[in-house]
């Protein structure tokens, strides 16, 4: 079986592109140095595989709407959004029936978050999108399913790791996250949002 991860150097991507190896998938792993995934032409010359994870994402790093810069506002919903949408619009006609595509969306896609409104809104867009292509990929024998984890431990919140951990907020481990991808793949279901929090 072949699997193809985006995102796939960041600590969540690692974790998923080494479970799906343990279990004998033959992976490809990019990140935006081998696939841009904002760019649609980046999305050409794609490898046939059986299993997609559509795992990069970004946060803007700001809570406030009247200092989002452009560039700010542009990198996240290329990344984000534009992200999922080109890789799914790419990989949807490439795959056999079978095939499966699990969305790293976020419990942001399901509740408000003040300290970064639009990654929540990027989120949201993200769950919702998985919730209504499933109908149209379905009759291509092809399902999808987002996986939405709390907050991960990697390099995305180390401006905030220190606030969290005094508060005794429980992280999650990339590994727990990597788990829930091999959960929803291994599900028949397809158009769904699997909620991944701590225990």
């Amino acid at each position: 079986m072949r699997a193809l991860v985006t995102g796939a150097s960041g600590g969540i991507g690692r974790a998923i592109v080494s479970r799906l190896e343990a279990d004998g998938y033959d992976v490809t792993g990019v990140d935006v140095d081998q696939l841009d995934v904002a760019d649609p032409a980046a999305w050409t010359d794609l490898p046939q595989v059986e299993v997609a994870c559509l795992n990069a994402g970004v946060v803007t790093g700001t809570d406030s709407i009247a200092e989002l810069t452009d560039e700010q506002y542009r990198r996240i919903l290329g990344v984000n959004v534009d992200g999922v949408v080109f890789g799914v619009r790419a990989l949807a006609p490439l795959m056999e029936p079978g095939g499966k595509i699990v969305v790293t969306a976020s419990l942001a896609g399901l509740t408000d978050v003040p300290s970064d409104p639009i990654y929540a809104g990027t989120k949201h867009f993200v769950i919702g999108f998985v919730r209504s292509v499933a109908p149209q990929l379905a009759e291509r024998g092809i399902a999808i399913n987002a996986v939405c984890p709390g907050i991960v431990d990697t390099p995305m919140i180390a401006g905030s790791r220190a606030a969290l951990a005094a508060a005794g907020f429980p992280l999650l481990a990339p590994e727990d996250v990597a788990e829930a991808v091999m959960a929803a793949l291994a599900d028949e279901e397809t158009g769904q949002a699997w909620v991944v929090q701590p225990g």
